[in-house]
């Protein structure tokens, strides 16, 4: 059974695809920058989706690859 997305599942989702520690990935890091390309982010939306957020697309990540923006956007809290 999935993970419930939390602040610390999506964080630890984001950290396993880019390759490292989740404290090193700050809220307002680009994701992309930090090595999360379109191919990742997808794995991120099919992860999610099954987790429960059914109605995530891709262009509601791309838009701005940034932690605390996706935190809020799948879980209404902040990073």
């Amino acid at each position: 059974m999935n993970q419930p997305l939390s602040p610390e599942r999506i964080r630890a989702d984001v950290a396993e695809l880019i390759g490292c520690d989740p404290a090193e990935i700050a809220p307002d890091d680009n994701l992309t920058d930090l090595g999360l390309d379109s191919v990742r982010t997808m794995v991120l939306v099919e992860r999610w989706r099954a987790a429960g957020a059914a109605t995530l697309d891709f262009p509601d990540l791309a838009e701005r690859p940034e932690l605390a923006h996706w935190t809020e956007l799948l879980t209404g809290g902040s990073v």
